[in-house]
């Protein structure tokens, strides 16, 4: 099994004592989102590789030589503000840690995500082309790939329109981000994709491709997994994974989040975080029926 850290939450940013202690004891529980009694228990003897998912890779990187599994990285690099990304440290801090993370686990095992796009008056065609080529600029020879991702109307985009005050794309708008996007990475030795997008901009240069590959899952594993389940109607050929966060825990309070719909819960969600539980949030409780997930 390979582990997604995660999807739902940014658990390298604020859950890396409890992940690391997790690791070192060789297992951790899942409560099942949509099933409140069923828990997974997943030992890491069973894991394969480990798929780290973060805005902020700063906590994490002293613990990687610990960590005696391949290790693949992405790192959300996205250029707004602190209107829109309350919490996320300055992005020259992590430019510096993706280069860090970069040097241990090989630039090809990193991935940076300029994930989502939008756009309203100030965050402009003209913004966002200057700030992804100042980062292919900064990130030369550190990264290989980067994925690109527009806005999804999420609950947390919605009730956030009076701040994000999005702006629909064109046409023209995706077309002037797949040329302008491609001559940049290109610039500089890298490669720009979308992945499990409508859009993918492949006619005006991008590379068709996974956030996670079969291809690059066999390379670092030796084995060979199955397709990603999408939502119904979408296609995507990522590997399968194994995510171990929880929805409504990230501090970052980022205004467009998939993951975050209600900041009240993620305060007392984070109140009920023990670094020493088997469970990211809370505790195993009588009633729990727990099962051993080892695919």
């Amino acid at each position: 099994m390979i582990l997604n850290v995660s999807g739902r939450t940014d658990i390298v940013a604020f859950y890396t004592d409890w992940f690391m202690k997790r690791y070192q004891e060789g297992f951790l529980d899942v409560r099942n989102p949509f099933s409140g009694t069923m828990v997974s228990r997943i030992h890491f003897e069973d894991v394969d590789a480990i798929l780290f998912c973060t805005k902020n890779p700063i906590p994490i990187i002293k613990h990687l030589s610990i960590i005696q599994k391949p290790i693949l990285f992405h790192i959300t690099l996205t250029p707004y503000r602190k209107d829109i990304e309350p919490n996320v440290p300055p992005k020259g801090k992590i430019i510096e840690a993706i280069k860090k993370v970069s040097n241990i686990v090989g630039v090809n095992n990193i991935v940076v995500r300029y994930d989502p796009i939008f756009l309203n008056t100030t965050y402009n065609l003209e913004y966002h082309k200057k700030a992804f080529h100042h980062m292919c600029f900064l990130l030369s020879g550190y990264v290989k790939t980067i994925i690109v991702s527009f806005v999804d109307d999420y609950k947390n985009v919605r009730k956030n329109n009076n701040i994000l005050n999005i702006k629909p794309f064109t046409e023209a708008d995706y077309k002037e981000i797949g040329i302008s996007f491609s001559e940049s990475a290109q610039t500089y030795g890298m490669t720009v994709q979308t992945c499990f997008e409508e859009n993918n901009l492949m006619e005006y240069g991008f590379k068709k491709g996974e956030c996670l590959s079969h291809e690059l899952a066999f390379e670092l594993t030796k084995k060979t997994y199955k397709r990603w389940k999408a939502r119904k109607g979408k296609k995507c050929n990522c590997v399968e994974m194994v995510d171990i966060g929880v929805y409504n825990t990230c501090k970052h309070f980022c205004k467009y989040c998939y993951a975050n719909y209600d900041e009240t819960k993620v305060n007392k969600n984070f109140i009920e975080h023990d670094s020493n539980s088997t469970m990211l949030i809370g505790k195993i409780q009588k009633n729990d029926i727990i099962k051993r997930r080892n695919a």
